[in-house]
Parts: C-alpha cells; structure tokens; sequence
C-alpha cells in the first residue's frame, strides 16, 4: 500500500511538472516572439538611422547593444544580397547566412518583423533596414535559449524538491498509520502461519492483544478457536497415532477401497503381496494391480459389502507368481467403513498371506509319508535279512554239493552275486534309518558308494555316465548318517535334473577351507549336465519348502543338507547355468555344480557341545 502510495504521488507531481514545463515552455515562446519583434525592430531603425548619418560604426554598436540584452543570443546586419554586414553572437558561430534566413528574406515585410523557427529549435526575427525608400539590407535577431532553459530547470528543481518533501512526508504519515493497522494483521497472520504448519506446537499461543479495536477482538476471538482446535486435535491425534500404529504394524495386509474401486490406503505388508509400491497404490483399482482373476473375486467381495453393509469373511483365493514363480494362496476378508452411522464410505480389505502356512503342512504331510515310508523300508528291510541269510546258507551248501552239475554250481554263484546285492541294499536302508548319534572317521570311498548304489537302478534306466573321482583312503571324521543324507539328497535332485545320457561326476578330496587356509578337510564335488537353475531359483534353494518339483518334491532336502553342512562347519558354493532355448540339443552346454567342503574336525562332539552349552 505504502509503495502504491508513492508511485501515486511520483506519478501525480510528474504529470504536474510535465504540465507546468509545457505551460513555461508556451509562455516562454510567446515573450520571446514579442521581444525579437521590438528588438529587431529597435535595431532595424537604429542602423537606419545610422546610416542615415553615413556612421557604420553606430551600427556595429547598436548590433553590440542589442546582444547584450538578456534574451538576445545573436544580432546581425546583413545586405540586400544576404552577404553578412555586421555581427555580434554571445557563441562563436562563423559569419554567414544560414539557408533558413535566406528564405525568409523574400517574406520579410517593411512595417514589421518576421517571427520564424530555426533549424535548431529556437526563434529568430527578421526586419528589413529601409532609410527612406531604399533598402540597405535585413536586420536579424537570435533568441537565447539559454535563459529560458534555466529558469524552466529553476522551476522544475523547484517542484522536485517540494515533491521529494510531499512524498516522504506522506510516507512517514501513511507508514505511522499503517502501522498500528499491519503489526496486529502481521501477528494474526504469522499466528495463522504457525496453526497450520507447527499446529502441535502450542509455545506460540495465545497472541498478545496489543490493540483496542476490532483487529485487537479479532485476535482474542483467534485465540479461542485455536485453544478449542488444540482440544480436539489432541483426541483426534492419539486415535490417528493408534490407527497408523495398527496400520503400519499389523502383519496382515490392509486396504481402504472406496466406492469406484479405488485404492485410498494401503499398509506395506499389502505392497508387499503386490509387489508395487505403496506410493503407486492411491488412485488406482485393483485390476490395475493384482492378476484379472483375483482381482475380478475380490472386487466382488467388495461390491458385496457397499450394497449389504455386511462383512465377508475368509474368502480363499489361490494364484502364482513373484520371482522366482511359486504358488500362493491368500485368505481375503472385508468389511465396511462408516464414517456416519448410515453411510459406508470405504471398504477394508484384509488380506493375510497363507502360502507359507499351506505349504508348511502340505510338506509336514510328505514328511510323514515320508518317515512312515522310511520305518516301514526299515523295517521290511529288517524281516528281508532272516530269509535272505537262509538263502544265502542254501546256496552256499548247494555251491559246495559234489552232485552238482558246473552249470548249475555257475548259477548258483550268480545267485549268491544277486542276494549279496540284495543284503547291501537293505543294509544301507537301514543305515539311513538308524544313524549313529556319535560322530566317527568314515571311509569317503564306501560313503559315497553306498549312495550311488542306492540310486543304481535309476542311473541304469538314464543311462547316466558316473565320473568317481575318490581315493580308497580317503576318511573324514563326521556323522557319517547326516553326510550320506546330504550326498543322497544332491545325487537325487542331479539325478533329477538330468536327462538320458548325461554325466554325474562325484568328488573328493583333500583341500582348504576358501576362507581360513589354515582348516583343512575334504572337498567334496556333485556335478551333473541337467537342465540347470535360474539366478532367482538359485537364490531360494536352501529355503525351507522351496521346491520345484510341483508334486513330488517337499522343499526339505536342500534345507536340511544346509544345517548339515552347517552343524559340521562346512560351506556349500553353488554354480549353475542354462542352455539358451535356440541352442541346438547337440551342442547345449548345461548343468550345476554343488562343492562343498567339509572340516576334518576330531573334536566335533566336543564342539558342539561347547556350542549348545
């Protein structure tokens, strides 16, 4: 306001002095023209008077005269040709007739003088010099300009100078005004400023009342509505706190839907199951988030609860994704949001993850079938042994016969080869079953033999070409159960992953801890030419339930041969690698290597119990 003020007053005084400049200006103009005229014709008749009397020097005097009036810049005597007689000039200016003058010789009248603009902006006056009837020449007088442009400055300073003093006075008068009007404004606007961005902070308030007038009750009114906004906002803020707490803590899912399906909160255990942000979930609907067909199942649930009003309740929706891709089942309720009594403004849906839960029992029940299948090979194995140690005495009397024909001695060797297999087998099932619970130094050669004659039929049926890579005196102080498991559990997922033909290669031998040189132990090798394993697929292996076997597989084998090699302070390294799907079948180079290495630890037993104590 103040600054419009001024800019008022600036423009007011100028506008002032543009009109009293251009009035000065006309003024100044009019004298002049009736001074040129009286003194050109003063010095007209005084040079003819002159020469009359035949005294030129008369008139080079009245030409000197004439300039030395205040008004006068130049005076000059020229002759009827226009050749200059005379002249006098308060500048130098070289002595000669300009062409502005020579054209007004031919209008020039002899009863009176010729008022005419020159070149430059200024007056000149010209009157012809007659003694008698004869015409001896033009008398010329310039106007000094000079004069009238500083008594023009002297008025112009004059108003400057009192419109500097009529400014600043109204300034000083309008900012003594203003102020007892702004300061109560600028402390209800800066408390108005401090309610909305520091509105918890209340060090601020009441603002003082300075003033005695309506700004001053306006200011006291202020002071009530802020105490009664900080009562509300206090119950407001600790049942906003408790709800963002639930919200962001809760190990559920949580969304606020409202009635165009879109999405208006979210928790980040539902970003989560969506694999989307929580900041690209406001604004957008579900289609735009979850695959069609959930989707579709719980915008259902959710137009259900807007027209019923009434919850719904563990609605079970199954799908597949994430990386690495896995199924997945998720148990969705909602429920209404009433922010009135009769209105539901939004919908919450909760969403709880149950895939980890689904597959924990669906394996528990294969690990039961499993350990039931295993007591029961155990204990067929067991019953399998009284008969075949009969089989075996049989043979070995009919072997020892003398009746007996060398073919049928030669069968009866073949015999005893087969039931010989059939006794290992089932002492190595046994050996699965019953592990010792103290460890011991073990052979590697008959450890890993006893596993691959196990798998020995599916090799045969693969046509699998095995690489053993062991030495006989190989031995490794270990649980020599848990290492076997561990070994039939990567032969068995080699064996797996392979194809007719490929190559499984198993070694072992003595080596280095990668990360202490000084630890030595065995190292073992289990390699194959299978399909191989994606990077995310690799990433999960050792998780528990993880699997990629669909039916057959229960996610266990892996974790469990991790906490093996874990309990014997070992590590396990993993490399795979996958055929493009454009290499021709002949030329696929593909396959994973699992290289683990073990420590030959004489003191495990102890060891572990330190570690347990």
């Amino acid at each position: 306001m103040l600054a419009g003020l001024v800019l008022l007053e600036v423009l007011s005084i100028g506008l002032f002095a543009a009109l009293l400049a251009r009035q000065q200006n006309s003024r100044t103009n009019q004298r002049a023209q009736y001074w040129l005229g009286y003194e050109s014709t003063a010095l007209a008749n005084e040079s003819a008077e002159a020469l009359e009397q035949q005294r030129p020097n008369w008139v080079d005097l009245a030409v000197r005269t004439i300039v030395d009036a205040p008004i006068v810049e130049s005076a000059k005597i020229i002759s009827p040709s226009g050749d200059v007689l005379f002249f006098r000039s308060l500048k130098k200016e070289p002595e000669e007739v300009s062409a502005a003058e020579r054209g007004q010789i031919p209008l020039a009248r002899r009863d009176e003088s010729r008022i005419f603009e020159t070149a430059n902006g200024g007056w000149e006056a010209i009157r012809p010099v007659y003694t008698g009837n004869d015409l001896r020449g033009y008398a010329l007088v310039t106007f000094d300009r000079s004069a009238a442009r500083q008594q023009l400055g002297s008025i112009l300073d004059d108003t400057a100078i009192f419109g500097a003093i009529w400014v600043v006075a109204s300034a000083l008068l309008v900012l003594l005004m203003g102020r007892a009007i702004t300061q109560p404004l600028a402390l209800l606007h800066r408390g108005a400023a401090a309610l909305m961005t520091s509105s918890e902070d209340g060090s601020r308030f009441p603002l003082p009342v300075r003033v005695h007038n309506e700004i001053g009750d306006l200011i006291e009114t202020f002071n009530r509505m802020v105490a009664s906004l900080a009562e509300q906002r206090a119950g407001l803020n600790d049942t906003l706190s408790l709800l963002d707490s639930m919200l962001a803590n809760a190990p559920i899912g949580l969304a606020f839907v409202d009635h165009k399906g879109r999405i208006v909160r979210v928790n980040q255990i539902f970003a989560d199951l969506t694999g989307v942000s929580i900041s690209r979930h406001l604004g957008r609907t579900l289609p735009d988030l979850l695959p069609q067909t959930v989707a579709t199942e719980i915008e259902g649930a959710v137009r259900r609860v807007f027209s019923s009003e009434e919850p719904v309740r563990n609605l079970e929706l199954n799908g597949e994704g994430g990386k690495p891709r896995r199924p997945w089942t998720w148990l969705i309720s909602a429920y209404p949001v009433r922010t009135t009594p009769n209105e539901v403004r939004w919908v919450g849906i909760i969403a709880l993850d149950a895939s980890d839960r689904k597959r924990s029992e669906e394996a528990l029940r294969r690990s039961e079938k499993l350990a039931v299948t295993g007591r029961l090979a155990a204990s067929i194995a067991h019953e399998i042994n009284n008969p075949l140690e009969a089989i075996t005495n049989l043979l070995f009397l009919l072997r020892n016969s003398n009746d007996l024909p060398d073919a049928a001695k030669q069968y009866v060797t073949m015999a005893e080869y087969e039931v010989r297999r059939i006794t290992e087998i089932t002492q190595q099932t046994l050996r699965f079953y019953r592990q010792p619970t103290q460890p011991g130094r073990v052979t590697m050669e008959e450890l890993l033999d006893s596993v691959l004659n196990l798998y020995q039929g599916r090799i045969h049926a693969l046509d699998l070409r095995v690489e053993r890579d062991y030495g006989t005196g190989l031995t490794l102080f270990c649980f020599a159960g848990e290492i076997r498991q561990v070994f039939a559990n990567l032969v068995g997922n080699s064996i797996d992953a392979s194809s007719s033909g490929g190559r499984l290669v198993i070694r072992a031998r003595r080596s280095r801890d990668w990360n202490n040189p000084e630890l030595t132990g065995i190292r073992f090798v289990v390699a194959d030419t299978g399909v191989g394993m994606e990077t995310d697929v690799r990433a999960h292996i050792f998780e528990a339930f993880f699997t990629t076997k669909e039916v057959t597989g229960t996610g266990l084998g892996l974790w469990v041969s991790q906490e093996i090699i874990l309990k014997h302070r070992g590590s396990v390294r993993v490399r795979s690698r996958i055929a493009a799907p454009t290499t021709a079948p002949a030329q696929k180079n593909s396959g994973t290597v699992f290289e683990i290495f073990i420590p030959d630890d004489p003191h495990l037993a102890g060891s572990m119990n330190s570690a347990a104590d």
